[in-house]
């Protein structure tokens, strides 16, 4: 049977913290070494604390340390990829995800912050950038690589570096700050040059998990658990009742490592809001005037989530979130993801998925979302994806999610089906 094309929409690189210094502008050098030393102190006081698992992390870096080397070493990342099943790849920054030893300067990253001056974060973005250029420039037909964008306190600077991440090959679109505060929120026209260039040169927008107000938590990181999914999935909701969708209608927005779950009950609060269903009758003409279509036309029509390790009970509503904005991810090479276990772990939640369905999610939505090659991962993919028979899928098209997707999303076609259970 045609093995499957698999596109990971969620992977993570970036050098051994140290290694960052030629890449950084010789000015921020010395406030490198500044950083490097209150980061290690950082790490120490969250081990002292208990917020960290000291021995899964101890157990986690000796059992993989030589596939750890693929978060900057392009050979052993395309061994490690490879084994997983994985063709083509999406590249977000910090490749360390248990001690934070492999991030990009000055916290520039996955939780970058604006408690961080500026000037110090664009240093630490670009850095990282010119960094990540290089890391794709070997097999980019296999990587598109995502530049991180601290959009924040200067607008023009972030344009700049959009255009040049661009030229440096850099297809993979932006990461721009999940939370704003204190600046202005992403509704505010002043982000307007950001979200045209863009559309302009297809780079997709990124929020990824990470930022929370962690200063608010204390000791209980239950809370972070709680609430990291709603602040990077936050800005979607800005961005289309605000109307940044209808203005660029080619401007495309992905949430990348919060789930998929969360997609259809926003989509169906949002759409009955929207139609004014009896809650929101009292609502003023304000509430739609900005939009001339459904919230999910736009969340169709410009945005994809990036799902990594998609879990059987998403993809059982996978109709109602969307079968065309799922795109799968392995996490490489974080501990939470489904790397070294990819082939496992998709047997697991897609064994009787429909191959049309599978294939999809696994891979050609992300091809069309990042613009991938699919004739040039082809012959890779023929040889190292998996088979639907290898993932299980011998009854995947036996009639049992028929009556989901007749269904669809029930708000807009009016039919309810129950989820198929698990077994």
């Amino acid at each position: 049977m045609d093995r499957y094309l698999v596109i990971s929409s969620d992977c993570h690189a970036g050098l051994p913290g140290e290694q960052y210094r030629e890449y950084l502008e010789p000015g921020y050098r010395d406030e490198f070494d500044t950083f490097l030393t209150e980061r290690a102190a950082m790490e120490a006081e969250i081990a002292s604390r208990g917020l960290r698992n000291e021995e899964f992390a101890e157990q986690w870096f000796e059992d993989n340390e030589e596939g750890l080397r693929g978060g900057w070493d392009a050979t052993r990342r395309d061994q490690e990829l490879e084994a997983d099943g994985v063709a083509g790849e999406v590249i977000f920054p910090d490749a360390d995800a248990v001690s934070g030893g492999a991030s990009a300067p000055f916290g520039a990253g996955l939780g970058m912050s604006s408690d961080i001056p500026g000037d110090l974060l664009m240093a630490g973005a670009r850095a990282h950038n010119r960094w990540l250029a290089e890391l794709c420039s070997d097999s980019p037909h296999r990587r598109a690589g995502i530049a991180i964008v601290p959009i924040l306190d200067d607008i023009e600077a972030a344009v700049t570096e959009i255009r040049r991440a661009r030229e440096s090959g850099l297809r993979g679109g932006i990461l721009i700050p999940a939370m704003w505060r204190p600046y202005a929120p992403y509704h505010d026209p002043r982000y307007e040059p950001v979200w045209s260039v863009c559309e302009e040169l297809e780079m997709p927008v990124h929020t990824h998990s990470g930022s929370a107000p962690k200063e608010e938590f204390g000791e209980h990181v239950g809370l972070y658990i709680a609430e990291v999914r709603f602040w990077a999935t936050r800005p979607l909701w800005f961005l289309l009742w605000s109307g940044v969708f209808e203005r660029h209608p080619g401007l495309r927005f992905a949430v990348t490592e919060c789930g998929a779950f969360w997609a259809a009950d926003l989509l169906w609060t949002m759409d009955i809001a929207y139609d004014r269903e009896h809650a929101s009758k009292k609502l003023g003409s304000q509430l739609t005037a900005t939009l001339p279509r459904r919230p999910s036309e736009y969340f169709d029509r410009n945005c994809g989530i990036g799902a990594a390790n998609t879990r059987r009970r998403e993809l059982a509503r996978r109709h109602e979130i969307g079968v065309g904005n799922i795109m799968w991810g392995n996490d490489f090479p974080h501990p939470e993801g489904t790397w070294p276990h990819t082939r496992e772990f998709l047997r697991d939640a897609f064994w009787d998925i429909p191959v049309d369905d599978t294939a999809r999610i696994l891979g050609t939505n992300a091809a069309e979302f990042f613009g991938f090659d699919t004739a040039r991962l082809r012959e890779l993919a023929d040889r190292i994806g998996p088979t639907p028979a290898e993932l299980g899928q011998t009854e995947a098209d036996d009639g049992r999610w028929t009556e989901l997707a007749a269904a669809g999303r029930p708000w807009l076609t009016g039919k309810e089906a129950l989820a198929v259970p698990e077994g």
